[in-house]
């Protein structure tokens, strides 16, 4: 019986030998390359073998394909983003001198031009982000493997992978038993650790480092931070948004709607500032922001507005009927300026353009957006082949490179995806496997 979930889209009849599915012996061509993860990175590596002709096999450990993609799309599908490519390819880091080919490559008018030939449409955001027109991503995903099926692509999912064996095969564990796969090359495209509900938990990190190929540690990024805050701010404002305002940290600043968390903080502003902050936090203990809860309005004008005579109105009325100061806003000002005379505009006025908040740890990695750390760029070659493991590849978020939330993390493992897959083309064609 052939193990559950195997060869789900046109297997090859497979013999078994005891718990073993041994794919040097089908009755179809062997499988060229082996493709371990069905996000967009390994996706995109289906994508440029196929079209060349090379036979692939996709395995992956959830039930189906790109689910970590699914949920990215949830509330708006961001693919890529139009800013000009060198503000674009700086918003990576570490690993943004590595990147740079594989982002030039395949830019943003290139992703466009591909989900076009899918027969989808996209747009521009005001913001400079591209989504598709209907902002979904599961009728992107469905053309796009639609596509890879219709050219050849077998799928094989509940397949966990577990690493090398003696012979160097790749091994799986399925709900029949285990499976061992020998092809003739290898792309890996297992994800981080973040969301691993999703497929992507990082388990692949001891199987690396067992072949000595060295990861930087695997952290969470994209992610929200604790502040430790007091009950009656957890109580007042906790689920509740502050919108519109701009956060600095150590000459960097972000601006948007952030929100209040029974612990602290999160949202965009917090995201793209979020490697900065878990590094300084790693590296002092903590990280204090400082929050301008008014960016549309100057310190003077606040002052000025604020010493208006209050009469008998309570402080929460004066700062609500003078500089529109409400809800969670106010309950943070209240958190932050404990120390601050609330009866001395001046000083009020400063502190509400630049109200401090110490965060003290990121939220976990299994909570984050994306992950921070991977294979080192010293362990691949510039092909994105293991150096020290010849014919296996790595894309995607496995490699150890980092980027806030805006397109930059989709367009990453595309670009990557597609690199590992032309160059693994190219050294196949110099081979002259049999495809």
């Amino acid at each position: 019986m052939i193990p559950e979930g195997a060869g789900r889209c046109g297997p090859p009849q497979f013999f078994i030998k005891g718990n073993l599915l041994d794919l040097s012996k089908t009755t179809t061509s062997d499988p060229i390359v082996a493709i371990i993860g069905g996000g967009p990175a390994g996706l995109m590596a289906a994508d440029v073998l196929l079209a060349k002709g090379i036979s692939v096999d996709l395995y992956d450990a959830m039930p189906s394909l790109g689910r970590k993609f699914l949920m990215a799309g949830k509330s708006g599908l961001n693919l890529t983003h139009v800013e000009a490519f060198k503000d674009f390819a700086a918003r990576y880091a570490p690993g943004k001198n590595e990147l740079l080919p594989t982002l030039e490559a395949y830019p943003s008018h290139a992703i466009r031009s591909w989900v076009y030939e899918l027969g989808l449409r996209t747009f521009v955001g005001t913001s400079g982000r591209i989504f598709p027109t209907d902002m979904k991503a599961a009728p992107l995903l469905r053309a796009w493997l639609r596509q890879l099926r219709s050219q050849g692509l077998r799928v094989h999912v509940r397949h966990k992978w577990t690493g090398w064996n003696a012979d160097g095969d790749l091994t799986f564990t399925v709900s029949g038993g285990d499976v061992v796969v020998k092809p003739a090359a290898t792309v890996l495209a297992l994800g981080g650790a973040s969301w691993p509900q999703l497929g992507s938990d990082g388990v692949w990190v001891p199987s690396l480092a067992d072949k000595g190929v060295r990861v930087s540690p695997l952290k969470p990024s994209n992610c929200g931070f604790d502040a430790d805050w007091s009950d009656t701010m957890r109580a007042r404002a906790a689920g509740q948004p502050l919108k519109g305002v701009t956060l600095r940290f150590e000459g960097r600043e972000a601006k948007g709607d952030c929100m209040v968390t029974e612990t602290g903080l999160e949202g965009g502003p917090v995201f793209t500032l979020s490697g900065v902050l878990r590094d300084a936090i790693e590296r002092d203990g903590s990280a204090t922001v400082t929050i301008d809860l008014t960016p549309g309005t100057t310190e003077a004008m606040i002052t000025k507005r604020l010493s208006k005579p209050r009469s008998k109105n309570s402080m929460s009325t004066h700062l609500r009927r003078t500089i529109s100061l409400r809800g969670a806003k106010a309950t943070l000002l209240r958190e932050g300026a404990d120390s601050v005379d609330f009866d001395n505009p001046e000083e009020l006025a400063a502190r509400i353009k630049a109200l401090p908040v110490t965060l003290h740890r990121a939220r976990p990695l299994s909570e984050a957006i994306s992950t921070a750390g991977g294979v080192s760029w010293d362990d691949v070659t510039g092909d994105l082949e293991l150096k020290a493991m010849p014919n296996v590849y790595v894309a995607g978020e496995m490699l150890d490179w980092d980027a806030p939330t805006g397109g930059y993390l989709l367009t990453a493992c595309f670009s990557t995806g597609r690199w590992a897959g032309e160059a693994l083309a190219r050294r196949l064609g110099t081979q002259n496997l049999s495809v």
